[in-house]
Protein backbone atom coordinates (compact mmCIF):
# COMPACT_ATOMS: atom_id res chain seq x y z
CA UNK A 1 0.00 0.00 0.00
CA UNK A 2 0.78 3.63 -0.31
CA UNK A 3 3.33 2.88 -3.18
CA UNK A 4 1.78 4.23 -6.29
CA UNK A 5 -0.08 2.11 -7.92
CA UNK A 6 -3.96 3.35 -8.48
CA UNK A 7 -1.84 6.90 -9.71
CA UNK A 8 0.14 5.05 -12.05
CA UNK A 9 -3.04 2.68 -13.09
CA UNK A 10 -4.90 6.24 -13.42
CA UNK A 11 -1.93 7.52 -15.22
CA UNK A 12 -1.59 5.12 -17.79
CA UNK A 13 -5.07 5.10 -18.38
CA UNK A 14 -5.56 8.90 -18.69
CA UNK A 15 -3.02 8.65 -21.21
CA UNK A 16 -5.14 6.42 -23.33
CA UNK A 17 -7.87 8.09 -23.37
CA UNK A 18 -5.82 11.22 -24.50
CA UNK A 19 -4.49 8.88 -27.68
CA UNK A 20 -7.86 8.97 -28.07
CA UNK A 21 -8.67 4.89 -27.11
CA UNK A 22 -11.68 3.55 -26.09
CA UNK A 23 -11.11 2.79 -22.37
CA UNK A 24 -13.31 0.95 -19.81
CA UNK A 25 -12.65 1.17 -15.89
CA UNK A 26 -13.60 -1.16 -13.27
CA UNK A 27 -13.41 -1.52 -9.88
CA UNK A 28 -14.54 -4.29 -7.14
CA UNK A 29 -17.51 -3.13 -5.88
CA UNK A 30 -16.50 -3.60 -2.14
CA UNK A 31 -14.39 -1.31 -2.49
CA UNK A 32 -15.97 2.19 -1.29
CA UNK A 33 -13.25 3.94 1.00
CA UNK A 34 -13.00 7.13 -1.57
CA UNK A 35 -15.98 6.22 -3.56
CA UNK A 36 -18.53 4.37 -4.83
CA UNK A 37 -18.00 4.15 -8.33
CA UNK A 38 -14.40 6.34 -9.04
CA UNK A 39 -10.70 4.62 -8.75
CA UNK A 40 -9.43 7.09 -6.60
CA UNK A 41 -5.92 7.37 -5.85
CA UNK A 42 -4.30 8.21 -1.94
CA UNK A 43 -3.64 11.96 -3.36
CA UNK A 44 -7.29 11.58 -4.98
CA UNK A 45 -6.70 12.10 -8.27
CA UNK A 46 -9.50 10.21 -10.16
CA UNK A 47 -11.08 8.42 -12.62
CA UNK A 48 -14.77 6.80 -13.35
CA UNK A 49 -15.11 3.56 -13.12
CA UNK A 50 -17.74 0.69 -13.37
CA UNK A 51 -17.65 -1.49 -10.02
CA UNK A 52 -18.31 -4.84 -10.40
CA UNK A 53 -19.22 -8.32 -8.11
CA UNK A 54 -17.53 -11.01 -10.16
CA UNK A 55 -14.85 -10.58 -12.99
CA UNK A 56 -16.99 -12.25 -15.76
CA UNK A 57 -19.28 -8.98 -15.11
CA UNK A 58 -15.86 -7.24 -16.96
CA UNK A 59 -16.37 -9.21 -20.49
CA UNK A 60 -19.77 -7.31 -20.94
CA UNK A 61 -17.85 -4.24 -21.75
CA UNK A 62 -18.65 -2.26 -25.25
CA UNK A 63 -17.27 -4.11 -28.19
CA UNK A 64 -14.95 -0.98 -29.67
CA UNK A 65 -13.30 -1.29 -26.29
CA UNK A 66 -9.67 -1.24 -26.75
CA UNK A 67 -8.24 -0.25 -23.26
CA UNK A 68 -9.32 -2.27 -20.06
CA UNK A 69 -7.94 -0.47 -16.66
CA UNK A 70 -9.13 -2.57 -13.54
CA UNK A 71 -8.01 -1.59 -9.71
CA UNK A 72 -7.29 -3.61 -7.00
CA UNK A 73 -7.29 -6.82 -8.50
CA UNK A 74 -6.69 -8.66 -5.58
CA UNK A 75 -10.16 -7.97 -4.10
CA UNK A 76 -11.39 -9.87 -7.16
CA UNK A 77 -12.09 -13.83 -7.65
CA UNK A 78 -9.90 -15.78 -9.31
CA UNK A 79 -11.62 -15.53 -12.47
CA UNK A 80 -9.72 -12.63 -12.96
CA UNK A 81 -6.65 -14.04 -14.67
CA UNK A 82 -9.13 -15.91 -17.49
CA UNK A 83 -11.25 -12.96 -17.80
CA UNK A 84 -7.94 -10.52 -18.30
CA UNK A 85 -6.75 -13.55 -20.71
CA UNK A 86 -10.23 -13.55 -22.81
CA UNK A 87 -9.60 -9.98 -23.15
CA UNK A 88 -6.14 -9.80 -24.25
CA UNK A 89 -6.45 -12.59 -26.68
CA UNK A 90 -9.18 -10.18 -28.59
CA UNK A 91 -6.32 -7.61 -28.50
CA UNK A 92 -7.65 -5.68 -25.53
CA UNK A 93 -4.85 -3.93 -23.70
CA UNK A 94 -5.63 -4.95 -20.23
CA UNK A 95 -3.66 -2.53 -17.27
CA UNK A 96 -4.16 -3.66 -14.08
CA UNK A 97 -3.54 -2.54 -10.23
CA UNK A 98 -3.17 -4.72 -7.20
CA UNK A 99 -1.46 -5.89 -3.74
CA UNK A 100 0.61 -8.96 -4.66
CA UNK A 101 0.88 -9.69 -0.90
CA UNK A 102 -1.41 -9.27 1.80
CA UNK A 103 -1.18 -8.28 5.81
CA UNK A 104 0.80 -11.73 6.10
CA UNK A 105 3.02 -11.27 3.23
CA UNK A 106 1.56 -14.38 1.53
CA UNK A 107 0.43 -14.02 -1.48
CA UNK A 108 -2.65 -11.60 -2.17
CA UNK A 109 -6.17 -13.24 -4.45
CA UNK A 110 -5.60 -13.52 -8.07
CA UNK A 111 -2.37 -11.01 -8.58
CA UNK A 112 0.39 -13.55 -8.47
CA UNK A 113 -1.71 -15.53 -11.48
CA UNK A 114 -1.67 -12.40 -13.21
CA UNK A 115 1.91 -11.60 -12.53
CA UNK A 116 2.98 -14.91 -14.47
CA UNK A 117 0.66 -13.96 -17.53
CA UNK A 118 1.35 -10.49 -18.25
CA UNK A 119 3.30 -9.06 -20.73
CA UNK A 120 4.87 -6.57 -18.80
CA UNK A 121 5.15 -6.40 -14.49
CA UNK A 122 5.67 -2.59 -13.08
CA UNK A 123 6.43 -3.50 -9.43
CA UNK A 124 6.31 -0.33 -7.40
CA UNK A 125 7.44 0.04 -4.08
CA UNK A 126 6.22 2.27 -1.43
CA UNK A 127 8.58 3.85 1.59
CA UNK A 128 9.22 2.08 4.70
CA UNK A 129 8.06 4.39 7.92
CA UNK A 130 10.42 2.82 10.03
CA UNK A 131 13.74 3.42 8.01
CA UNK A 132 13.21 4.83 4.68
CA UNK A 133 14.38 2.29 2.95
CA UNK A 134 11.87 0.48 -0.21
CA UNK A 135 8.88 -1.39 1.59
CA UNK A 136 7.50 -4.22 -0.23
CA UNK A 137 4.97 -5.17 2.57
CA UNK A 138 2.07 -4.08 4.24
CA UNK A 139 2.12 -4.01 7.91
CA UNK A 140 -1.41 -4.28 9.82
CA UNK A 141 -1.40 -1.77 12.55
CA UNK A 142 -4.91 -3.00 13.77
CA UNK A 143 -5.32 -6.35 15.26
CA UNK A 144 -7.74 -8.26 12.37
CA UNK A 145 -6.91 -11.68 10.92
CA UNK A 146 -9.65 -11.25 8.70
CA UNK A 147 -7.59 -11.70 5.30
CA UNK A 148 -9.37 -8.31 3.87
CA UNK A 149 -9.73 -5.86 5.56
CA UNK A 150 -10.32 -2.08 4.10
CA UNK A 151 -8.53 0.89 5.40
CA UNK A 152 -5.99 3.51 4.75
CA UNK A 153 -3.05 4.97 7.09
CA UNK A 154 -5.40 3.71 10.31
CA UNK A 155 -5.15 0.31 9.85
CA UNK A 156 -1.99 -0.05 7.51
CA UNK A 157 2.28 1.34 7.05
CA UNK A 158 4.40 0.58 4.38
CA UNK A 159 7.29 -1.20 6.04
CA UNK A 160 10.47 -2.87 4.38
CA UNK A 161 11.61 -6.87 4.99
CA UNK A 162 13.61 -6.16 7.77
CA UNK A 163 11.00 -3.42 9.70
CA UNK A 164 8.13 -6.26 8.95
CA UNK A 165 9.42 -9.20 10.39
CA UNK A 166 10.75 -7.09 13.69
CA UNK A 167 6.89 -6.17 14.11
CA UNK A 168 7.58 -3.99 17.11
Amino acid sequence: MFSGKTEELIRRLKRAEIARLKVEIYKPATDTRYDESAVVSHNYNSIEATPVTHSSAILLLKADTQVVGIDEAQFFDDELPEVCNKLANKGVRVIIAGLDMDFSGKPFGPVPALMAIAELVTKVNAVCVRCGSPAMYSFRRVSSEAKILLGEKESYEPRCRACFHAKD
